[in-house]
């Protein structure tokens, strides 16, 4: 499994209480990242800080549509004018790293950001250190780049367990052995409760080679009546995918194939 931090959005990763700017230090209130601007949002003609402290304040009413953003008010100065890296009033630059097409302003620089077209949004963690893959529709590492299995849209979906929206995400995301992609923090709270199966395909969400030993010791050790020994049923196996005609026990049925306990009768 893989823990895809820098595929966040870049204004998505960390929280700031505060700005700074070159000239002096004020504060300012955006709690999201560094920056010397706001921004009036085109969905509702206000002003906030960010899109975040816009989403927010809207809570379910509506999200502003980023790429829309075209007025810009600079924080030392006040002046509202178009997109731009550097107020045309007073000169200060709003953000060192500066996305046009993101309307994205930050100076926090060390997240490494970077404007991927694939995904359309902006990214952090170095261009030179991920890829867009076009089937699943999103960045990942290179680590990944000739191993993860592809998932058309992978990234296009909401948690399968809290049902964010994962492409835009501000939590840790982990890619699954399967290609499906979950919330770290939802992948433990699975486990915390004994689940390890991906919520989407039903495969094995990590190595489960242990817990089959003990299947097998607990099945060697619970003899089925007389009735049941010659009980014949068929199972699909969710890791493999064969079907199989396997003896039947109240406890499992081992697929025959892989030796997972991760089964499911199909009929008797």
């Amino acid at each position: 499994m893989q823990v895809l931090k820098a595929f966040l959005p870049a204004s998505d990763v960390h929280q700031y209480s505060s700005c700074y700017g070159r000239i002096g230090s004020p504060s300012f209130q955006c709690q999201h990242y560094r920056r010397r601007c706001r921004i009036r949002a085109p969905c509702c003609n206000e002003i906030f800080d960010c899109r975040h402290c816009h989403n927010e304040a809207m809570k379910l009413r509506h999200d502003i549509p980023r790429h829309e953003v075209n007025q810009v008010i600079c924080s030392l100065c006040g002046t509202e004018q178009k997109v731009q890296q550097v107020c045309v009033n007073c000169g200060v630059c709003m953000g060192e790293y500066f996305c046009e097409s993101c309307k994205l302003f930050d100076d926090d620089t060390s997240k490494k950001q970077y404007h991927c077209d694939g995904c359309g949004i902006c990214r952090i963690g170095g261009c030179d250190n991920f890829f867009h893959c076009n089937k699943c529709r999103c960045c990942y590492s290179m680590l990944l780049k000739n191993s993860h299995p592809c998932v058309e849209g992978a990234m296009h979906h909401d948690c399968p367990v809290c049902c964010e929206y994962l492409f835009e995400t501000r939590q840790d995301v982990i890619v699954l052995p399967c290609g499906h992609t979950i919330h770290k923090n939802c992948l433990k709270e699975m486990r915390e409760h004994h689940q390890y199966a991906c919520p989407i395909c039903s495969k094995s969400v990590c190595d489960m080679s242990k817990v089959w030993e003990k299947y097998d010791r607990e099945i060697a050790a619970t003899p089925m009546p007389e009735a049941y020994l010659n009980k014949k049923v068929w199972i699909l196996c969710n890791d493999c995918g064969k079907t199989s005609n396997v003896q039947f026990h109240v406890l499992a049925q081992k697929c025959p194939n892989c030796k997972s306990y991760n089964t499911r009768l199909t009929r008797g």
